[in-house]
């Protein structure tokens, strides 16, 4: 076989294997090893390879920005911010048809910003929103869909873990993603909510909370607070994301300087609260190891499988192919996207990452493309999958965060795809005007 061979029949396995159900992470590892055997017919390149890949992957510094984002993310959950969060976009948008959907999207835009993790933000609002609003009239397919469909701007808006994989991937600049990532996350919040409130108005029998009677019922049981209560409300959320992203984007901090400023800032406010004992602060910590571990675990298996598909040429090869068809950029974008789509309904969001980027940013370097703008577009793209069957990784998080067996995962389902569509707008919006990312 010749290296070209190899390299595709180790993608044809790959998906193989995880469609049956082995670890990513191992699968790639493995299939690294056994590509760079085969192709330079020499078992002692291919151990030295994997050695040097292990080590010259995570070997920097800038790797400690995993473990503190994902701190600062769950100590944040644990402190109930994100409850905090919801009642005061609950108090701003009562009143509005589907006021409290909105208010959902608006709680889950600010959370994204201290948390970065879609799961954690669609376990936290399923508990704090999901009830409210069925509670008030709404649909349980819609109040869940809202649930799962906000979710995803947790790997969006800044600071995402998605984009921090991305960036070690692409070799781009954590703040240069962060910053991409500001403008795309509130479009998409915006036309989350502007279709919220469309379809409270068009099509409120899907709604449920957007009738007379119900509205009145929401106005009557939102908490009366005032200004001052509710700026209170806000200040611990403002306050790390002032100095998180505020202090990236001023120079005083570096990421990884920043990630441990909002992981001790989100300590201090989970302690003032009272929230955080000595077992949930050790179980916060074995949390964060766990997800840290995964995560550059599945690093070091990404850059190996890198480096074998450098060396069978598949990247290579998939430019001239793709030259030759003469489909155009806008060709390669619409198969990548369906590409991305298609591969959401059966594995996670960083799986993905791992296995596309390798594959296709070559190409679309080729093409000229921003690898910054490539990256924004390809969370979005991946995103989608978190929403679609059969895996839709955030709807399992709300089914099994949900205290209601009434709601089954169809429904979840039904009450998320409004939400795809709306993703796949903001996909084709940034793709044609793609200065509203790289400005």
């Amino acid at each position: 076989m010749t290296p070209l061979d190899i390299g595709f029949l180790s993608l044809a396995l790959m998906l193989g294997l995880i469609w049956l159900g082995f670890h990513v992470a191992v699968v790639l590892t493995g299939l690294s090893f056994l590509g760079v055997w085969l192709i330079r017919d020499n078992v002692e390149i291919a151990g030295r390879l994997l050695a040097i890949s292990a080590y010259e992957s995570i070997a920097s510094h800038y790797f400690a920005v995993v473990p503190l984002f994902v701190l600062m993310g769950l100590t944040v959950g644990a402190a109930d911010v994100g409850r905090d969060t919801y009642r005061v976009a609950e108090r701003l948008f009562r009143g509005l048809r589907g006021g409290l959907g909105v208010a959902t999207v608006a709680a889950n835009t600010v959370f994204a910003a201290i948390t970065g993790i879609s799961i954690a933000s669609a376990a936290v609002f399923t508990k704090v929103a999901v009830p409210e609003m069925t509670a008030l009239g709404y649909t349980p397919r819609f109040a869940t869909g809202v649930v799962a469909g906000s979710s995803v701007l947790g790997m969006l808006i800044p600071p995402s873990l998605l984009l921090i994989v991305y960036a070690f991937l692409a070799e781009q600049s954590i703040g240069a993603m962060f910053v991409a990532g500001i403008v795309p996350g509130l479009i998409l919040a915006l036309a989350m909510s502007a279709g919220i409130v469309a379809l409270a108005w068009l099509r409120p029998g899907l709604v449920g909370g957007a009738g007379g009677s119900a509205r009145e019922s929401e106005r009557a049981g939102a908490d009366d607070m005032g200004v001052l209560r509710m700026l209170l409300l806000l200040a611990p959320a403002a306050s790390i994301i002032t100095a998180v992203l505020g202090g990236i984007y001023a120079g005083w901090f570096t990421p990884t300087e920043a990630a441990a400023v909002g992981a001790l800032l989100a300590l201090v406010i989970a302690l003032g609260r009272r929230k955080l004992t000595w077992p949930r602060f050790w179980a916060l910590l074995k949390e964060t190891g766990y997800i840290t571990v995964s995560v550059c675990f599945l690093l070091i298996a990404a850059s190996i499988y890198t480096r074998m598909l450098a060396m069978s040429g598949v990247p290579q090869f998939l430019i001239g192919t793709l030259g030759d068809m003469q489909l155009g950029l806008a060709g390669f974008l619409v198969l990548y996207f369906a590409l991305l789509v298609v591969m959401g309904t059966i594995l996670d969001s960083t799986s993905i990452l791992l296995i596309s980027v390798p594959l296709m940013l070559p190409v679309a370097l080729g093409f000229g493309l921003d690898p910054v703008w490539f990256g924004i577009v390809t969370v979005i793209a991946i995103e989608v999958g978190l929403l679609t069957p059969p895996l839709g990784l955030s709807v399992y998080v709300i089914k099994s965060t949900l205290d209601d067996d009434r709601i089954g995962l169809a429904d979840i389902f039904i009450g998320a795809a409004p939400f795809v569509v709306i993703m796949l707008l903001v996909l084709c919006l940034l793709s044609v005007f793609p200065t509203l990312v790289v400005y």
